[in-house]
């Protein structure tokens, strides 16, 4: 069989897995799911072996540092991706649940009940815990998922994907409800594209030129997020150290992430102050600095900052930096400049962190904490299929609710319409 014929009979057999796994009943998938956890800590040695050897590949290739930091898997992974496995099977299940009923003036009783959406295609690169975290969340939420990772982890997701696929073999569910697209091809990414007739909704999680080259090629509808250009607005009344911390964070912990601080706003009040003590602390840990010249006034060895700095994901220890007269000049350049991801305020004003959230249209928004907080395990969704910044059907980190949608039901007692 040849490869385009392979990838549509992967998407067939999903097709039926759905139908199959529609019916089933939260307490199967979720011993299914538990089962899985314990299997992938069982296996760790043959996934860690695995993912070896996608790593040195990775580094003879001269892949990106923010590259191979998404493609490496230790021992702490996998006990991630297990508890991933069950917080997921630990949430309500969303199939079935009836969210609403009204009753008409003919008599008609209508409500609303979530249903999966069928079978969800993952075009992915570098992460091998987004095999596990994918195939958890469509699993629960009652969907097929067909998987397609990058080449460069290619070993990592079908040794994890096979410890999950046998799990299913020995359980009530279908067996085809996880499948891989064993192909590194770009031409199997371009064949699964076209087969709306069997895939009802496709997720992208990578860099921005994967995710423009899936719309452009997709038939099938596509949620997706471009970039995550994140920043956060250090107010006049914020608590100085409290602002160090949370910015350091935001930008130090993991710099290759979509939610990690690539722009800092800086009231003026209190900038010729915290900017010196931030500096310090970033400088540190590596960072450099890009700023306006109101920062490099303040802070002497920032590098300046140009025009297509403030529209940088840098995924690097880079930051841009801005200082600015009001939160309303915050707030604007957030609208100019952001990409409808994840933003924060540190302030002790609640008037202005008010604002901030009612005001600020990205799909995550904190007050006083960091965002790398916009994560879907973070936020209890157990963990997330990937972050929307389109606000059709979904916006942010999409859980369980997310990959479901709803339908009508109505209980009548002999009504016909005149």
């Amino acid at each position: 069989m040849d490869m385009h014929s392979s990838v549509k009979k992967i998407a067939e057999d999903a097709q039926a897995a759905s139908r199959r796994l529609a019916r089933m009943s939260a307490g199967a998938k979720n011993a299914a799911l538990l089962r899985m956890a314990d299997e992938l800590v069982w296996h760790r040695d043959l996934i860690l072996a695995e993912n070896k050897r996608d790593v040195a590949a990775a580094r003879e290739k001269k892949i990106s540092r923010a590259m191979i930091d998404r493609l490496t898997v230790t021992e702490a992974t996998v006990e991630a991706m297990a508890q991933g496995l069950r917080e997921v099977a630990a949430l309500p299940d969303p199939v079935g649940r009836v969210t609403s009923m009204w009753r008409r003036p003919n008599g008609l009783l209508v409500g609303r009940m979530r249903i999966p959406l069928g079978v969800i295609g993952i075009i992915y690169e570098s992460r091998p815990n987004v095999t596990v975290d994918a195939s958890a969340l469509c699993l629960k939420s009652g969907n097929a998922v067909i998987l397609r990772g990058g080449s460069e982890a290619i070993h990592s997701n079908l040794a994890i994907a096979s410890v999950l696929q046998d799990v299913l073999r020995e359980s009530p569910l279908p067996d085809k409800a996880i499948q891989v697209i064993p192909f590194t091809d770009r031409e199997a990414v371009s064949t699964l594209l076209t087969l709306e007739e069997f895939i009802d909704l496709i997720i992208p999680r990578g860099g921005e030129e994967l995710i423009r080259a899936v719309v452009a090629q997709s038939k099938i509808p596509v949620i997706k997020h471009y970039k995550g250009v994140c920043h956060i607005f250090v107010d006049a009344s914020a608590d100085p150290e409290m602002a160090v911390n949370i910015c350091a964070n935001a930008k130090v912990q993991r710099p290759g992430v979509c939610n990690a601080l690539e722009t800092l706003l800086v009231h003026e009040s209190i900038a010729s102050t915290f900017l010196p003590r931030l500096a310090e602390r970033l400088q540190k840990a590596g960072v450099v600095l890009r700023g306006c010249p109101a920062t490099r006034e303040i802070v002497k060895n920032a590098e300046a900052a140009a025009e297509e700095d403030w529209y940088a994901e840098y995924l690097d220890l880079i930051l841009a930096v801005r200082v600015v007269p009001s939160l309303d000049e915050a707030i604007a350049h957030i609208e100019k400049y952001g990409s409808l991801h994840t933003e924060s305020i540190i302030t002790k004003d609640y008037a202005h962190a008010q604002r901030f959230l009612n005001e600020v249209n990205s799909s995550t928004v904190l007050v006083n904490a960091s965002t790398r907080f916009s994560d879907g395990f973070e936020l209890g969704l157990g963990a997330e299929i990937g972050i929307s910044t389109t606000k059709l059907h979904a916006f942010g980190p999409m859980g369980l609710e997310e990959l479901t949608t709803s339908k009508f039901i109505i209980y009548g007692d002999g009504q016909v319409r005149g």
